[in-house]
């Protein structure tokens, strides 16, 4: 495995194409991309400092790579235990071609920074349970697995007939 040298920054509304095309990347790789279908455009909207509620996401470059190889996607959520806001991780992605190199975990302690600097109480994400690399890399960094939860989801046709108003 060759050294790689790489920069970490956040991302923009104009770095939308290139997130669009890392999310179908981790889709790939999750054995989702039947369920992928990023909109540049909703991902410009969403990045722009002055949307409310929005996301905010880092990139991971490589020199020498005319494109970004990895991203973090986040959000600011709120604990009412804790009475703080925390971060949630929604996406951390790294092309095959570069995991190994410290990229990931680069990517996670920036994430994990941003959420001090605003002062949460806590920073959480899922990850698939057949991804043993990920929670076994997730694990040495000392996350704890919380497997008395279990995540509930309405979206599609669900979400669409929910009573409602």
């Amino acid at each position: 495995m060759s050294e790689t040298t790489f920069s970490i920054r956040g991302a923009t509304p104009a770095d939308a194409e290139e997130i669009a095309r890392l999310i179908d990347g981790l889709a790939a790789y999750e054995r989702l991309a039947h369920e992928s279908k990023p909109d540049p455009e909703a991902i410009r909207r969403h990045l722009d400092p002055a949307t409310s509620p929005r996301c905010n996401a880092l990139l991971a470059l490589a020199d020498g790579v005319d494109r970004p190889i990895g991203f973090a996607l986040f959000f600011f959520s709120y604990s009412t235990f804790l009475t703080r806001f925390g971060l949630y991780l929604e996406d951390l992605f790294v092309e095959p071609a570069y995991r190994g190199r410290g990229i990931g975990k680069a990517l996670l302690s920036r994430v994990v920074d941003i959420a001090r600097e605003n002062g949460c109480g806590r920073v959480e994400w899922s990850v698939l349970d057949w991804n043993e690399d990920a929670i076994g890399f997730y694990r040495s960094l000392g996350a704890t697995a919380m497997d008395e939860w279990t995540t509930m989801r309405l979206s599609g046709e669900a979400l669409s007939r929910f009573p409602g108003k």
